[in-house]
């Protein structure tokens, strides 16, 4: 391709130096479980969100079932309570509900956003007693919160958990002055996502937690320890879920790179919206050019697959974001009553083309010429 989707090498080339120094340091340091270098990452992460805690973990999965499993144990959540999660996402999010003993509701997203609206909130809560939290995924990098969501959750009580797996450094412009504008830090917990294609992404899995709630960090803590809060004792019966402290100095590497990544993406997002003119597609919104980070940059066609035939045919790699929507999984099949039209129809048109900070706007120009030049 000569416009590959995503070039992990490319992406952290410019990087590899100080990771390689940093993976060294862990090394030569022998501490191999937790540390310094884990400490470090941990608390630049939660200044990053506007969090007083953060806690390194295993992956984006697990930093989602370990949140809602301790909201269980802190007695916050019980088995059966429902949890309002979008139909459009990846399908952790789903996952992490069903592993704990909770209830999904899957919601149809905002057709325009893509995303979990607050409207949809208010209307699943309210039809809805058994809900008792929501699960917003910031999808594509996009922050999926606004003031009907912040106003739902106050109304009805519920706990607000973001999946921000896909928004690192991305900002909420329409959160009030008074509140935290960065994703991570805008409902009651937050779990990252640290795989490799992330636009912070280790050297393999990695997650993490963010929460002001100091006794959620600490049952979020324990229960990826084993359930232990001290050494040799045991309070929850936890699991192993800890960050390996060479991918934290890694992600340290990353954080340090976040901006340039977030500025460049932000500048091939602008370059594809003034550049693109093909009626055939439908464009993400661009209205928080500040705002969103741009984890996908995702178009919309009916034609999808003559689509993406024409642009690998002229060396443009794409992918899909995602070819089946978790409530059509067949791990789920028969679960969910009613249907999730926005879902499915996204499903079956969204392809999302190169956006990483490797590619530059010059390439990104020539790609949006090619696209232009697509017809049925």
């Amino acid at each position: 391709m000569k416009y590959p989707f995503l070039d992990l090498a490319a992406v952290n080339a410019p990087m590899l130096a100080q990771i390689q120094d940093a993976a060294a340091r862990v090394i030569a340091s022998g501490r191999y479980i937790g540390g310094p270098e884990t400490e470090a990452f941990e608390q630049r992460l939660a200044e990053l969100a506007g969090t007083a805690f953060a806690v390194g973990v295993s992956n984006g999965l697990d930093a989602l079932r370990l949140i809602f499993r301790a909201y269980i144990e802190l007695g916050r959540l019980r088995p059966g309570d429902a949890v309002i999660v979008p139909a459009n996402t990846y399908v952790a999010s789903f996952l992490a509900v069903s592993d704990c003993g909770l209830r999904i509701v899957p919601v149809d997203p905002d057709s325009r956003s893509m995303n979990l609206s607050g409207d949809a909130v208010e209307a699943a809560a309210a039809a809805n007693s058994s809900v008792k939290a929501v699960l917003t995924v910031h999808l594509y990098g996009r922050a999926a919160y606004d003031v009907a969501m912040a106003d739902a959750v106050r109304r009805h009580g519920l706990i607000l958990v973001e999946d921000n797996a896909q928004a690192i450094g991305a900002v909420c412009e329409t959160a009030s002055p008074a509140d935290n504008h960065r994703t991570g830090g805008l409902g009651h917990a937050a779990a990252f996502s640290f795989y490799p294609t992330k636009n912070v992404g280790a050297a393999g899995d990695a997650g993490a937690v963010t929460t002001g709630d100091a006794e959620l960090a600490a049952c979020v803590r324990a229960l990826a320890n084993y359930g232990s809060d001290v050494r040799y004792h045991n309070i929850y019966r936890g699991l192993n879920c800890r960050l390996d402290p060479i991918q934290a100095a890694v992600l340290g590497v990353k954080l340090d790179n976040l901006e340039r990544i977030t500025t460049a993406r932000r500048a091939n997002a602008a370059v594809y919206a003034a550049t693109i003119s093909n009626a055939e597609l439908t464009l993400p919104v661009h209205d928080s050019p500040d705002g969103d980070v741009w984890h996908q940059y995702v178009v919309r066609t009916s034609d999808r697959d003559g689509f993406r035939s024409y642009l690998a045919t002229h060396g443009v790699g794409t992918d899909v974001h995602y070819p089946l929507p978790p409530h059509r999984q067949p791990c789920y099949a028969g679960a969910f009553e009613g249907t999730f039209p926005v879902a499915d129809s996204l499903a079956a048109t969204v392809v999302s083309l190169p956006i990483s900070e490797a590619t530059t706007p010059e390439q990104i120009r020539e790609i949006a010429e090619i696209i232009n030049s697509y017809h049925r």
